[in-house]
Formats: structure tokens, C-alpha cells, sequence
């Protein structure tokens, strides 16, 4: 290595060379870099030597090189730190890339679900489970068990009635629903196929499993009824068909979902003898209009892809308008037989309860109703979540009917 003091050529072998020397510089062999920081080999071979103008100028010059070298050491230390941030995205970006596929598979299979119909499920299923209940003691911890084993199988079948559905529906959904996850393509065939088929063995086990009749007896009714309305066989395919279709509709939401599952819990659960009463003969009246309304209702903005591929629903046949102001006029009828039969209920608190809550139900019905552009999808789809929201409504309000 080659130093220039001033106008003097300067050789060193070490840096220990211009440390021991302090003052004078002694010519020495050239030596490679390598061995230039090699500080523990310290070896100056003097031949002759030259008085330096200022000990500065070595100081300098030692802290030039110093310098130089803790610039090295940073430099290493920053690319090895660089090389460990590189080195560690990719496992971050792996693990956003997962995330990512996940939220979006479990969003999917959240439409495939149909969530809106599981809501009915359960809050189905809960309101008629109250009806048996005479006294607070009845809400025991086998009360609860009993209300689980008949939620977790429904819900199972629902899913599978809903997803057979769209597996049937695929074409038709591209025109009518084309965000549901096999119309868009985020679900394929086989995976819609196999949530379908583990549902339905899930739903059965359980029911045979909890060893009640009325439970079994409500997943196989909707199990057969649900196959029927949308498996494309010879005399099958309901759907096809307006009164078929809202018949299938009718007998499971308006019929199995009040009688098995009072029965479950009144028999099967509290262990009592079956006893048909009040609140049960009004909650299958009421539903099995409810029913009639949404498989009405549920066509109306389904028009076009029912149109195009041989659908004959009622919106189909009659017209969009026709059929949305008949499901308005027959929920209104309903409300109206229910404030009846709550004003004249002996119970005070049920009296007010049922007659009070119909009549608002009621009238955000009509307010609603009023202001849905028919020829406008959007407002259409809108209307008809509105009306399950109604059904909701009405489950809350069964149990009060004494």
C-alpha cells in the first residue's frame, strides 16, 4: 500500500510501522492490503530512514485509515442488515398471501351459506322452542342442550339445501346472482360439492345420534323436500314449478320448523306429554303465510334468469308488480289477524306485546312498500331482505302469544 505525506512516498507493511516510528517513517517492502491489516504481525525492516516535517501528519493519517475502517465495519453491518430484511419478507409476504386466501375463502363460503336463510333457522328454532316453556325452572342446563342439538343438525341441513341449490343453479346465478361463490368462480364445483355432502352427513349423524324423532323427522322432511326442488331429475326439479316450488317452501318453513321442533323440546327435552297449544296453532297459521310470501317474493328480481331458462315462477307469470303488491296485501292481512288475536288475549303484558308489535310491524311494511321502484333491481333485493327481516321480528314476537 502507498501513502502520500506531503510530496513524500511513504511504504508500509503494517500500520504499527508508522506507530512505533512516531516521528520517522521508515521505507519498508511493499506489502499487499490483506497484509497491511494484519495489526498483530507487527515487522518494520528499516533500511534507512527520513525525518517526517510533523508528527500531525502521521496522526492524520493513522486516523484517515482508522477512519476507513469503521466505515468498512458499517457498511458490512448494513448490507448484512439489509440482506436479513430481504431474507425475512418473504416469509411475511407468505404470511399475508395466506391471510389472504383465507379471508377470502371463508367470505365465500359466508355467501354459499345463504346467511340470511340460517338466521331464519335459528331464530326459528329458538322462538318455538319457547312455546313448551311454562316457568322459569323449564330454562335449565338440559333445556339448553336440547335447544343445541336441534340448532347445530338444522343448520347443517340448511346449508346443504341452500348450497344443492346453487350447485343446480349455476347458469341461472350467473344471470341472477352473480356474486354467490360458484356463479363468480371462487368456489369451484368439487368444493361446493363436498361442503354440500358434509353438511348433509353431519345433519343425519347428529340426528340419529340424538335419538329424537321429531328432530330427525324435521332434517328428512327438508332433506327430501330440498333435494326435490332443485336436483335436475325426471319429475324433480321443483322449482320449475310456482306451486310446487312455494308448496316445498311453505311446508318446511310455515310446518316441520313449528311442530317437530316444539315436539322435540316439549317430549324430548322437558319430558312432557305432547299438548297442542295456543301459541303453536298461531305460529304455524302466521308462518305458513310468511312462508307463502318469501317464495313469492324471493322470484321477483329473479325475473330474467328464471325467464331465459324456463323458470315458470309467479313473477314470471303474473308480472313483478302483480306479485309484489299481493305478498304486501297478504302480510298485511296477517298483521291484522294477529293484532286480532293479541287484543284478545287475557294476559295483559301478551296483550300489549302482540298487539302493539304487529301494528308497528305492520306499518313499516306499507311505509316500505311505498317507496320500492319495482323496476329497479337493487331496490327489489332491498325490499325483499326487509320482509325477512319481518319474519325475524315475528319470532320474537311468537312466544308472547298466551
Amino acid at each position: 500500500m502507498v501513502f502520500m505525506v506531503a510530496s513524500t512516498t511513504l511504504y508500509a507493511n503494517d500500520l504499527s510501522c508508522l506507530r512505533t516510528c512516531l516521528g520517522c517513517v521508515f521505507p519498508c517492502q511493499v506489502l499487499s492490503v490483506k497484509q497491511l491489516r494484519n495489526i498483530n504481525s507487527i515487522e518494520c525492516r528499516p533500511n534507512k530512514c527520513f525525518r517526517c516535517s510533523s508528527r500531525r501528519r502521521y496522526a492524520s493519517l493513522a486516523d484517515d485509515i482508522r477512519n476507513n475502517r469503521d466505515r468498512a465495519k458499517k457498511y458490512r453491518l448494513a448490507v448484512t442488515c439489509k440482506h436479513e430484511y430481504y431474507a425475512s419478507k418473504p416469509e411475511e409476504d407468505n404470511s399475508r398471501s395466506f391471510l389472504n386466501v383465507l379471508s377470502k375463502q371463508l367470505k365465500a363460503f359466508y355467501l354459499f351459506s345463504r346467511p340470511h336463510t340460517v338466521i331464519g333457522t335459528i331464530t326459528g328454532i329458538l322462538s318455538v322452542s319457547l312455546l313448551p316453556v311454562e316457568t322459569v325452572s323449564d330454562l335449565s342446563p338440559t333445556f339448553f342442550m336440547g335447544l343445541l342439538k336441534a340448532l347445530v343438525p338444522s343448520i347443517f341441513m340448511n346449508i346443504y339445501v341452500v348450497g344443492l341449490n346453487q350447485l343446480f343453479d349455476v347458469e341461472i346465478d350467473k344471470v341472477n346472482k352473480p356474486d354467490l361463490p360458484v356463479a363468480s368462480g371462487d368456489f369451484s364445483m368439487g368444493t361446493g360439492i363436498t361442503i354440500v355432502m358434509t353438511c348433509l352427513v353431519m345433519s343425519f349423524a347428529m340426528g340419529i345420534i340424538f335419538k329424537s324423532p321429531p328432530l330427525f323427522s324435521a332434517l328428512l322432511v327438508s332433506f327430501l323436500l330440498g333435494s326435490a326442488y332443485s336436483i335436475e331429475l325426471p319429475l324433480l326439479r321443483w322449482k320449475r314449478h310456482a306451486f310446487l316450488a312455494a308448496t316445498c317452501i311453505l311446508i318446511v318453513r310455515a310446518l316441520v320448523v313449528q311442530l317437530a321442533f316444539f315436539l322435540h323440546i316439549q317430549k324430548y327435552v322437558l319430558g312432557r306429554p305432547v299438548m297442542i297449544t295456543k301459541s303453536l296453532v298461531f305460529a304455524a297459521t302466521f308462518m305458513c303465510f310468511f312462508s307463502a310470501v318469501i317464495a313469492l317474493f324471493k322470484d321477483i328480481p329473479d325475473v330474467d334468469g328464471d325467464r331465459d331458462f324456463g323458470i315458470q315462477s309467479f313473477s314470471v307469470k303474473l308480472g313483478q308488480e302483480k306479485v309484489f303488491w299481493l305478498c304486501v296485501n297478504m302480510l298485511s292481512v296477517a298483521y291484522g289477524a294477529a293484532v286480532v288475536i293479541g287484543a284478545s288475549s287475557s294476559f295483559l303484558p301478551s296483550k300489549l306485546v302482540t298487539t302493539l308489535g304487529h301494528l308497528a310491524l305492520a306499518s313499516f311494511l306499507w311505509v316500505r312498500a311505498h317507496s320500492v321502484d319495482i323496476a329497479s333491481k337493487a331496490s327489489v333485493t332491498s325490499f325483499y331482505m326487509f320482509i325477512w327481516k319481518l319474519f325475524y321480528a315475528e319470532y320474537f314476537l311468537i312466544p308472547f302469544v298466551r
